[in-house]
């Protein structure tokens, strides 16, 4: 791959030095700053860029203790959650009871042979009545406890031995996809941050005489990365960030 298209955080890396000037230009920042600068800069894309989260939905078996606690650890990797979806458990005889299974046993016995149209119709008909009499099911979540709520009747809303399925964000995995590396926005990012340190490392010699006459401005170095920081931060939230529709603890 080209080097101007990073696949590892030490390939962004090298491509951010680099794009500040080295190796014709002395940068001086120390590599454990480096990798400070790029993880904050990935910290902030994986928030606010809608390719740094994506969605998925994990299954969880209830048991006893989840109800006595009344909520679901989650994996640490879940970063946001939106809703649940109720789908049963060894009690198989429930469904028959069902109105949907009625439907389907009923009326969709052969669709090559029936016309869903009604079938479909009458389930957003039913939707639509379940969510302006019931809603949809409180959840709270906090990405620092793990701690997954549900706001409803632990001792009759759920039983142990039944699944729920949680709809969730977890962060985009680097190692598994290292396209995550050459994002232009990324990119940029972890140029600007890693160059506002070099900034804040020069400060202390503002106004020193160099050999040839040089002066050192490390204070313009650190003010025109705020503003670079600034304006790359603003455009990825104005216009890759994702619609709030999940929760964030």
């Amino acid at each position: 791959m080209s080097q101007s298209q990073p696949a590892s955080m030490e390939e962004l890396k090298d491509f951010c030095l680099r794009q500040l000037g080295y190796p014709v230009v002395q940068i001086n920042v120390d590599d454990v700053q480096v990798n400070d600068a790029v993880e904050l800069a990935f910290e902030y894309w994986n928030e606010f860029h809608f390719n740094g989260t994506e969605r998925t939905y994990f299954k969880h078996l209830m048991t006893e203790e989840d109800i006595a606690h009344q909520y679901v650890v989650v994996p640490d990797a879940l970063v946001g959650a939106t809703r649940i979806f109720p789908v049963g458990g060894s009690n198989m005889a429930m469904s028959f009871f069902d109105l949907r299974y009625q439907l389907r046993l009923n009326d969709l016995w052969d669709l090559s042979s029936t016309s869903y149209t009604n079938y479909e119709m009458t389930m957003q008909h039913l939707a639509t009545l379940d969510l302006l009499f019931s809603g949809q099911q409180p959840v709270r979540f906090n990405r620092l406890t793990n701690k997954f709520f549900i706001d409803w009747d632990w001792n009759n809303d759920i039983y142990p031995g039944q699944y729920i399925v949680i709809e969730g964000y977890i962060v985009t995995d680097p190692v598994a996809y290292t396209r995550v590396w050459n994002d232009r926005m990324l990119k940029k990012l972890a140029t600007a941050y890693i160059k506002k340190q070099w900034g804040n490392n020069m400060k202390k010699f503002g106004g020193m005489q160099l050999p040839g006459g040089i002066t050192m401005n490390g204070q313009q170095i650190f003010d025109e990365a705020v503003a670079e920081i600034k304006e790359v931060e603003d455009y990825i939230e104005n216009t890759y960030q994702a619609p709030p529709t999940f929760l964030v603890g």
